[in-house]
């Protein structure tokens, strides 16, 4: 899992866990959002995640492979888009990608590597993309891989952007091992305004591809009413 202890900061420590922190590393391959329904101004549902391309061979790998990716209907999703998408089909609303100005790298070794740094750094990387109008939504679905032991850097940054007070944020997320660890208290320091559910969902990457039926239950299970499901 992308965990990170004090032992594992050091760089021989992430050497003799590489393995560990590959498998376990939730992102997208270069995938668009597919089958996704039309994004709606009339929606108060949002389903905002964060998601990285790495270059990972996918011959060979089907939907019960247990990587960090699903291939569904031989489309290529990672972890968190395939739980996004998955969400919107049980409940509507507007899938928003959390995607940063400068790119992280393909390669596995590199992309660990910017990771660590960057939460070594307390890092801020800038947003690509914006939410056009953050005011409509009364819900805000949140999703993002556990990366050692915490959410990626952009999602502070994308926490740090809008004033979600008086919304309801629902995370949910990927992981190696350690389901959420501190992340959702990290959410309400953010935005101390908002309700932060205690009902989200963690599911173990190995559990991702078989996870449809039980991510459109908890979605559901929310009885959110909105006008573009």
């Amino acid at each position: 899992m992308f965990e990170r202890g004090t032992f594992m900061k050091k760089k021989t420590a992430a050497l003799l866990t590489g393995f560990m922190i590959f498998a376990s590393f939730c992102c997208s391959v270069n995938a668009a959002d597919v089958d996704s329904k039309e994004n709606s101004e009339k929606s108060n549902i949002l389903i905002a995640y964060f998601s990285v391309p790495e270059d990972i061979d996918t011959d060979g790998i089907d939907a019960n492979a247990g990587a960090s990716i699903v291939v569904k209907d031989e489309d290529i999703l990672g972890n968190m888009q395939y739980m996004a998408l998955t969400i919107q089909e049980a409940v509507g609303g507007d899938l928003f990608r959390i995607e940063t100005k400068n790119t992280y790298p393909l390669d596995h070794e590199p992309l660990v590597e910017q990771a660590s740094e960057e939460q070594d750094e307390n890092a801020r990387p800038e947003l690509a993309t914006h939410i056009e109008n953050p005011d409509q939504y009364d819900t805000i679905f949140l999703g993002y891989p556990n990366w050692w032991g915490d959410m990626p850097q952009p999602l502070f940054t994308f926490l740090e952007e809008y004033d979600f007070s008086g919304k309801t944020i629902i995370p949910f997320n990927s992981h190696g091992g350690s389901g959420f660890s501190n992340t959702i208290e990290e959410i309400r320091e953010l935005q101390p305004d908002a309700t932060v559910s205690e009902e989200g969902l963690s599911i173990s990457r190995n559990d991702v591809a078989d996870s449809a039926d039980k991510v459109k239950e908890w979605a559901e299970s929310f009885n959110l009413s909105q006008t573009n499901k």
